[in-house]
């Protein structure tokens, strides 16, 4: 891709950007959320036309005018939101619009025996007649790799692939691309996990701003000076906790807390006996593996689901939960892992989403919207949090992960509840982004707030945190102050299967 440039209203997405992937290599594409790299895709795979630049293939000029396009080049794409239909099986997924047969009949004993063996190559082993609805995430990924292998993809572009797998999952994941590379296809990796580029990539290229700010062989390079290239200052990865909570202030107890796993559900987690508190101006962190429990605590408590025994207290009173709108009453919010599916209205504007959940506070004549009064809301959080938009009306869709988060928190710091819990708060952001929110969430905990931080990442858990509690498979199973925790005595505790 040379001097390739992309503009939208008010925002130039990209600027002059050269992108070159060598044959048979494993190639990451870096940068913070809102650098490009999804809008340099998205032209790659026909899905967005550039407004200046060219593409070549093989050295070849192309033109890439849509996906079916691109495809019939051989250039897959792998979103970070699977693009799977979950009622169709693995084997129509794979091949859907293009199913074998002849005179408009499906041939669907060839197209299961043509599934298994593009499966096999990824190493699902299900049946092809499955339906993709009860597949892990992890085995998702695979189909949709499988669907990249059918179409005889030369170049594979996959966007965050493990931004949702286990450490097991990913490490089977980054074999399959070894494999992908062994084979001669060159594959495409945006990542904010840097260590899983350093393992699997051979080069690396860096945007910045829309624009290519750097590039070169990524097993020489320092991640220090990927992180530079990144961000283009020094990022501080120092422990912000640095609180002494007082004695007594408990914001909120939760206690014995316990859940039976239902049969109609198999994926569902058991919960047993969870208790723990956390105090006004801490920031409590929650550290456990992939199917820990920590997420189905963390609804529990909001009243998105039900628990069977075991009681929450706010500020020393038992309250019930029957669903969210009694945990907001109460004073409690919640920042789920899924923003896209379960905070934001992607459809409406940064200032909709932004002060829905406060416009009681905004109304005057006792049924009229402050107008005002809201956008200098909208305009304060904007300045406070360093929102990066084009205006208060953009769609809240069109930013980048980031600052899609800052305004999810912005909404609950507008209601300033007494406990927020932020469940993955950095899942998808990029490293600056990171930094940011990580520091609005010390900031909502020196402000009063308690804060509880649920993340798969034991770097961020100890960064941001006072005190931190491990789980395993639904039980509390230790506790530690930030300062004397490791990542060694973490892994520990989370792997033990009854309490220390």
């Amino acid at each position: 891709m040379i001097g390739v440039g992309k503009t939208f209203p008010g925002v130039k997405a990209l600027e002059a950007v050269d992108f070159v992937v060598e044959a048979g290599e494993v190639h990451a594409l870096l940068g913070e959320n809102g650098a490009g790299k999804s809008t340099l895709l998205r032209i790659l795979s026909g899905a967005q036309p550039p407004d200046v630049g060219e593409i070549l293939l093989d050295g070849r000029k192309v033109t890439i005018p849509s996906p079916q396009a691109a495809q019939r080049l051989g250039i897959a794409t792998i979103y970070q939101e699977f693009t799977l239909i979950p009622d169709l099986s693995i084997a129509e997924n794979i091949y859907l619009g293009r199913e074998p047969g002849a005179r408009g009949l499906v041939n669907w004993k060839r197209m299961a025996e043509d599934a298994s063996e593009v499966c096999r190559r990824v190493g699902l082993s299900r049946d092809p007649h499955t339906k993709t609805r009860v597949l892990s995430v992890a085995e998702q990924q695979l189909v949709e790799i499988a669907r990249a292998l059918s179409i005889s993809a030369r170049l594979i572009i996959m966007d965050e692939p493990t931004a949702a797998l286990s450490s097991i999952e990913v490490e089977r994941l980054l074999e399959i691309i070894h494999r992908l590379r062994s084979e001669g296809i060159s594959v495409i990796l945006v990542t904010h996990r840097l260590e899983e580029a350093k393992t699997v990539c051979d080069r690396f290229t860096v945007l910045r701003d829309g624009t290519d700010v750097g590039c070169g062989s990524i097993v020489g390079t320092p991640i220090g000076d990927i992180v530079k290239l990144m961000v283009g200052r020094e990022v501080d990865d120092t422990r912000l906790g640095r609180m002494e909570p007082s004695r007594g202030a408990v914001a909120i107890e939760v206690c014995a807390l316990s859940r039976a796993r239902h049969a109609s559900d198999v994926s569902s987690i058991e919960l047993t006996d969870v208790s723990f508190h956390a105090l006004r101006g801490e920031v409590l962190g929650i550290a456990g593996l992939v199917g820990s429990g920590r997420t189905e605590v963390a609804r529990a408590i909001f009243g998105a689901d039900p628990f069977d025994s075991g009681s929450v207290r706010i500020g020393g009173k038992t309250i019930r939960l029957r669903s969210p709108r009694d945990a907001i009453r109460a004073g409690i919010g919640l920042v789920p892992e899924d923003r896209k599916n379960q905070a934001l209205f992607l459809a409406l504007s940064i200032r909709e989403n932004l002060s829905i959940s406060a416009q009681h506070r905004l109304v005057k004549w006792g049924q009229v919207i402050d107008r005002g009064a809201e956008v200098r809301m909208v305009e304060d959080f904007r300045r406070r949090l360093n929102i990066r938009m084009a205006n208060r009306e953009q769609a809240v869709g069109n930013l980048s992960g980031g600052n899609q988060q800052k305004v999810v928190l912005a909404r609950w710091m507008a209601l300033k509840p007494d406990v927020l819990i932020v469940d993955e708060p950095t899942r998808g952001i990029d490293i600056g982004a990171k930094a940011e929110v990580h520091a609005i969430l010390r900031q909502m905990a020196e402000a009063g707030m308690a804060v509880v931080v649920i993340s798969s990442e034991l770097p961020e858990v100890m960064r941001v945190s006072d005190r931190i509690i491990t789980m395993r498979e639904g039980r509390i199973t230790g506790e530690l102050q930030s300062a004397d925790a490791t990542p060694q005595k973490l892994m520990t505790l989370m792997m033990l299967r009854e309490a220390a």
